[in-house]
């Protein structure tokens, strides 16, 4: 079995909460590396390494480039850099915009799983339109572990709805179930199975058939919010 310890994770519109939540509910001693992409104005300084080290017991932080990377750390994107994880260390890049966006989380998720493969799982959160569908889709292909919050309670339901929509989902979790769900998978728990194919919560991760016009109309009622 695969040793689960590089974990990507892509939010934008509501996914400053989420990302809360998420680490909030990781231990101390985390033995996994998180990355976190959030789509970020290019000239607006980044707060949320100082809100997710506040938000639980992992320190965030913008790495360096060529930074080693180390378990129990969570490496944010810094604002107009893509970031990339190569073998063992984190790399920053400014290419060209993604889903217009730059840091953009496909990026990261492709070089996560070229370089890891089974070892990655990655986690698309809130957020409008599609960026982290084709990531997750790279993931997958590799072997890793694909999750997506629920998009029935995501502020933004687009980007784990999309993601669902392309990639057969392994998980599908509350914001406040990622970080027992990650510590599960990050101890070796296997997926696919009758048991732990179920949220906390017991929704089955499913629900793309014959949910389309009930996503639609979510969509059509969430109040915008600030990231």
């Amino acid at each position: 079995m695969a040793s689960r310890r590089i974990i990507v994770v892509g939010a934008s519109a509501g996914g400053v909460d989420a990302l809360r939540q998420l680490v909030s509910g990781l231990p101390p001693g985390f033995p996994a590396s998180l990355f976190v992409v959030l789509h970020i104005l290019p000239w607006r300084p980044s707060e949320l390494p100082q809100i997710l080290s506040h938000s639980g017991p992992l320190p965030a932080l913008h790495p360096s480039p060529a930074q080693k990377i180390e378990p129990g750390r969570i490496y944010v994107a810094p604002p107009d850099r893509h970031l990339l994880i190569d073998d063992g260390h984190v790399n920053l890049w400014r290419g060209p915009k993604e889903n217009l966006h730059r840091p953009a989380i496909n990026p990261l998720f492709r070089s996560a799983a070229v370089a890891h493969k089974d070892e990655v799982i990655g986690v698309v959160m809130s957020g409008q339109l599609d960026d982290g569908s084709t990531g997750l889709w790279w993931v997958k292909r590799y072997g890793g572990v694909t999750v997506i919050q629920d998009p029935n309670e995501a502020a933004y339901p687009d980007m784990p709805h999309h993601a669902q929509s392309y990639v057969d989902v392994d998980f599908v979790a509350v914001a406040s179930e990622m970080g027992p769900l990650l510590t599960n998978l990050v101890n070796g728990a296997r997926r696919k199975t009758n048991s732990n194919r179920l949220t906390a919560s017991n929704r089955m991760k499913g629900r793309r058939n014959g949910n389309e016009a009930k996503y639609r109309s979510h969509l059509s009622g969430v109040s915008r919010a600030d990231v």
